[in-house]
């Protein structure tokens, strides 16, 4: 293992940070090998250097984990986690327009999530009534929080996503100048875009992630399951090295060291990375800043271990919105991607975080999550796909 130099792709986000942090301070080197960042612009570029082998191991969306170890939407390669590398992080933002139509179709308080979901189903039926043609939002992938998080909020309201509004799917970096552009109304993307959007004056933050569910697993570190098998010794130490690197992120003392090396790799100011990791976001040009620490877990809190509940919530969705059929078979599969057994071996059994949902997710709609009892679930919500069916623009 020694001298080994492990090519590990990532987007620029800040949740990539444990990564970052453990190539730049020497948590890598010090367990005995070298990170080659790789960075990438779009997460299929990255599923399918993965998958190829050109990266050993990669940033990567939570649910896109499942996709690939399915064989949804690509050829299946079996891909696992064995640690999680931040909890939450994404936002809703709109544009200024959409946010004034919103304000206009309700009397309530939009910073209830529900609240503005039905007030989004008014807007969307106004603009059928008048021949105006669908709103648009922005995701980052098919298999992601970001789709997940939108259809959920909106759905609560009424609005099916798939028939009421156009979903289409954009690179992170791309975001914000395609709510400047006009090109969409809205977006779901991670840190720190959300706020980007904010202070270019041409967005407004609606709904932080935490808001829409308390509590999910937003980025793994991912790697195919073969290469985890031929490589535990390796697989160990960069689980290791991760876990210092969280550690130091969710330190407040590091702060200002860690945001100067996040920034240099996703290309903002550190102060912007700051202010994301301490939860402090404004959330429109000029307007309120909220503070919630919760918006990014990164380190603390068992933030780091895979947990295999959210893995089957993951697949709820995909099977809720029409990417997977619900089969015994498939949600073994999808629960046996998340590899709590590699982190307790590198690391040992932590302790449970006394703040985790009773059903380890907290969504603002809906009953609570059983993961034996997918079904049960799935029949609450009448707004859903009854088969394979996505309708994304890519």
């Amino acid at each position: 293992m020694t001298n080994a130099r492990l090519r590990i792709g990532y987007i620029p986000l800040v949740d990539a940070a444990a990564l970052l942090v453990a190539a730049d301070c020497g948590f890598a080197q010090e367990e005995g090998f070298e990170i080659e960042l790789m960075r990438e612009v779009s997460w299929s570029n990255v599923r399918d250097k993965l998958n190829l082998g050109l990266f050993d191991a990669a940033h990567m969306l939570s649910p896109l984990v499942i996709a690939s170890s399915l064989g949804l939407g690509h050829v299946r390669v079996p891909i696992i986690t064995p640690f999680n590398l931040a909890l939450n992080g994404n936002a809703i933002t709109i544009s200024p327009q959409l946010h004034a139509a919103l304000s206009e179709h309700t009397a309530g308080d939009l910073a209830d999530p529900n609240i503005s979901a039905r007030a989004l189903a008014q807007v969307v039926a106004d603009r059928k009534a008048r021949g105006i043609e669908p709103l648009t939002f922005g995701m980052t992938f098919p298999f992601s929080n970001h789709n997940y998080q939108l259809r959920f909020w909106m759905a609560a309201g009424g609005v099916d996503p798939d028939e009421d509004v156009r979903l289409v799917v954009l690179p992170p970096p791309y975001m914000v100048e395609s709510l400047a552009s006009g090109h969409v109304d809205g977006f779901c993307v991670g840190a720190p875009w959300n706020l980007v959007a904010v202070e270019a004056g041409v967005g407004h933050i609606l709904h932080l992630g935490y808001e829409v569910m308390a509590r999910v697993s937003e980025k793994v570190l991912a790697m195919r399951e073969r290469w985890a098998n031929d490589n535990p010794a390796l697989c160990a130490a960069l689980i290791r090295a991760l876990a210092r690197a969280a550690d130091m992120i969710g330190n407040p003392e590091h702060r200002t060291t860690v945001a100067d090396v996040i920034a240099r790799h996703i290309d903002v100011t550190p102060d912007l990375v700051a202010r994301v990791l301490a939860g402090t976001l404004l959330l429109s040009p000029n307007g309120p800043t909220r503070n919630n620490p919760s918006h990014i877990i990164i380190g603390g809190q068992s933030a780091t271990r895979p947990d295999p509940v959210q893995a089957a919530w993951f697949y709820t969705q995909l099977v809720r919105w029409g990417q997977a059929p619900l089969s015994d078979e498939m949600q073994a599969k999808a629960i046996a991607a998340f590899r709590s057994d590699l982190f307790d071996a590198a690391l040992g059994t932590l302790p449970a975080a006394g703040n985790t949902p009773a059903d380890h997710v907290g969504a603002f709609a809906g009953p609570e999550f059983e993961p034996n009892h997918i079904q049960k679930y799935l029949d609450f919500w009448t707004n859903r796909r009854s088969g394979p069916r996505l309708s994304v623009v890519r």
